[in-house]
């Protein structure tokens, strides 16, 4: 099992000007080890990180889009697997935090933990390419090529909780950090 900042480290050294839509525990780290004006957080609107990243990249098909979403969080918008294959957009690549706990309300087992198949969801849903990562050495050594796929790209990190991260919630629902976004997301023309 790999550590989830672990994970998020070696994915930051791929980053370049992506947005990125960081669900829960994942954003607070995503802050940290990659601050960026291009990052969407969603933290309190559990389960539609995945449904807010294919907005962003509907509205910016120019933009690679990256959304970090959480176990818990996709299992309550499951349906977004079917709209996103449906729409299919090319620059959509959706990273699955798999832990198996609702790891923001107190680390509760998620339903069928051990059972459920989330690449097999997303594959039945329509996704043409889903991976499944539980070794840091094998992501960090195929993860180019599979951000070098056409989207929507599903991507399933078995992953625990790795150091602590500050929970900086004033940066998290700041109203400047929103504007950033905004403007950065939507440059001058």
């Amino acid at each position: 099992m790999m550590k989830r900042d672990e994970c998020l480290q070696v994915l930051s050294r791929h980053y370049t000007d992506q947005v990125v839509v960081p669900a829960y525990q994942a954003a607070f780290e995503w802050m940290v080890i990659c601050p960026s004006d291009l990052t969407y957080l969603t933290t309190g609107a559990m389960g539609q990180a995945s449904s807010h990243a294919l907005g962003l990249a509907l509205a910016r098909p120019d933009k690679a889009v990256w959304v970090l979403d959480g176990d818990g969080s996709l299992l309550m918008n499951l349906g977004s697997l079917v709209t996103i294959a449906s729409v299919a957009p090319e620059n959509f690549h959706h990273f699955l935090c798999h832990n198996g706990v609702y790891e923001a309300n107190g680390s509760h087992p998620i339903p069928g933990q051990d059972i459920v198949d989330f690449p097999g969801l997303a594959r039945s849903a329509g996704y043409p390419h889903c991976h499944r990562f539980d070794d840091l050495d094998d992501f960090r050594s195929r993860i180019g090529d599979v951000l070098g796929l056409d989207g929507p790209v599903f991507i399933e990190l078995i992953v625990e909780q790795g150091a602590v991260y500050p929970q900086d919630y004033v940066q998290l629902h700041s109203a400047e950090r929103r504007a950033r976004f905004h403007a950065a997301f939507n440059p001058p023309a």
